[in-house]
């Protein structure tokens, strides 16, 4: 059985383009650390081009986890939720679940980047919510709610707590009401 997380290739597409987007916005707290590796940044370019059609979901699926190695290169808080976000709009070809992980990470990224504010998270997450297209805010709208569905990213794991699980739960009430 195919896990609710997963979505249709079609709307795996279509919120690609959005993770990456939110990846792309927190990059340079990755590559201020780390500017000699491009893996983020490779990750989000393969995340746009499964986006348009360029790249087969089956080869994205097999390279997934590449960026995700990126993380263990830095040392602050910041470039590692960046290189984490880079890593889930990179596995957005495998389950469409993980745009939401995307955003999470973006979200954590600059909360913790060194000149952040109090309404870092909040600033963040409108952004994002402003970016979302009526196709993507759909897409967005099939996935289960944070811990309803075991079988993915939105199940049980790092996701669904602290602030990724409550960026999740925000993006998902506000999909939810238009």
């Amino acid at each position: 059985m195919v896990s609710s997380q997963s979505l249709s290739l079609a709307d795996r597409r279509i919120v690609a383009a959005w993770a990456a987007d939110c990846a792309a916005r927190v990059l340079p707290l990755f590559e201020a650390e780390a500017p000699d590796d491009s893996t983020p940044r490779e990750a989000i370019a393969r995340a746009e081009g499964f986006a348009r059609g360029e790249r087969p979901a089956a080869e994205e699926i097999r390279i997934r986890f590449v960026a995700g190695r990126a993380a263990a290169a830095v040392s602050s808080p910041a470039a590692v939720a960046a290189a984490r976000s880079a890593a889930q709009a990179a596995a957005v070809a495998h389950m469409g679940a993980h745009a939401l992980g995307a955003a999470a990470y973006a979200v954590k990224a600059v909360t913790l980047a060194p000149d952040a504010g109090p309404d870092a998270a909040e600033d963040e997450i409108r952004w994002q919510l402003a970016h979302l297209d009526d196709e993507a805010r759909a897409a967005l709208g099939r996935l289960p709610l944070l811990g309803e569905d075991p079988a993915g990213p939105l199940g049980t794991g790092l996701l669904t707590t602290g602030i990724l699980g409550s960026t999740i739960r925000t993006i998902q009430a506000r999909v939810s009401d238009g």
